[in-house]
């Protein structure tokens, strides 16, 4: 049986989607029903998920996340596949989208409001960005370094927002654009980061733009309370989790039955 460990961030554990992965931490709100484990189940595979919401590149290579060891602390050489969903919270895409979501008055207080608008702060969004960038290339470059046997392929976020232009409430028009800005940069880094090392990418984003959490056929949520049994807001719902374990079987072309 192929070996398949998954690493990344909230976009590939899936809060909110019940039931919760059997023996995961409790902060790492991965669901059994993430793309990893569908995956897992529709071609046969060994799967070791260590998906963990709110992680970064760093809780991927170095840091420890709630007392969990990094996440490639899971590789151990034998792997034939490993997913990797990653970045997003380094460049406060999805965390953006909270703090807009939040009163404004927030953003005036002491200490806490100078963090609240930095978050929304397209100059420091920016720099982010350019971090980010080196920041995926080493989590590919140390993957491939753990796992030579593997393919290493990179998932890309599902599109939340829809195309420019459409309202996207309760998100004013400059956030929106903001986090579309950063979701697209974040396509091209991953895109960058896969070619210099020789990993692959699954075109989730494109795939995804009829599907994002204002559509007819949404494959993802928008602003919503943090309710059991409920998808966080600005995440993947169960149909996205789905779809995006069909892109990524398509992607792989393996059969069911290949041993």
């Amino acid at each position: 049986m192929k070996r398949y460990v998954a690493l990344g961030s909230s976009m590939a554990a899936g809060p909110g989607i019940p039931p919760r992965a059997p023996g995961s931490p409790r902060a790492a709100m991965r669901s059994a029903r993430n793309y990893p484990h569908l995956l897992a189940e529709d071609l046969g595979l060994d799967l070791v998920d260590v998906t963990y919401s709110g992680a970064t590149t760093a809780h991927v290579l170095t840091d420890r996340q709630n007392g969990t060891a990094p996440q490639v602390t899971a590789l151990d050489g034998t792997e034939n596949l490993v997913t990797i969903t990653i970045g997003g919270n380094d460049i406060a895409y999805v965390p953006g989208m909270y703090v807009a979501t939040l009163p404004g008055a927030l953003r005036l207080l002491p200490v806490v409001g100078g963090r609240l608008r930095g978050v929304l702060d397209p100059a420091e969004r920016e720099l982010s960005l350019d971090q980010v960038a080196g920041s995926l290339v080493a989590v590919a470059e140390r993957v491939r370094e753990l796992a030579p046997d593997a393919r290493v392929l990179f998932v890309e976020y599902l599109t939340l927002l829809p195309p420019s232009g459409e309202k996207a409430p309760p998100l004013k028009r400059e956030h929106a654009d903001l986090s579309r800005h950063l979701a697209d940069r974040l396509v091209e880094l991953t895109a960058k980061a896969a070619a210099a090392t020789g990993s692959e990418v699954v075109r989730v984003a494109e795939a995804s733009r009829d599907h994002h959490a204002w559509s007819d056929d949404p494959w993802t949520v928008g602003a919503t309370l943090p309710l059991p049994g409920r998808p966080l807001a600005y995440h993947p719902n169960a149909a996205g989790m789905r779809a995006v374990a069909d892109l990524i079987s398509e992607h792989l072309g393996w059969p069911p039955s290949e041993p």
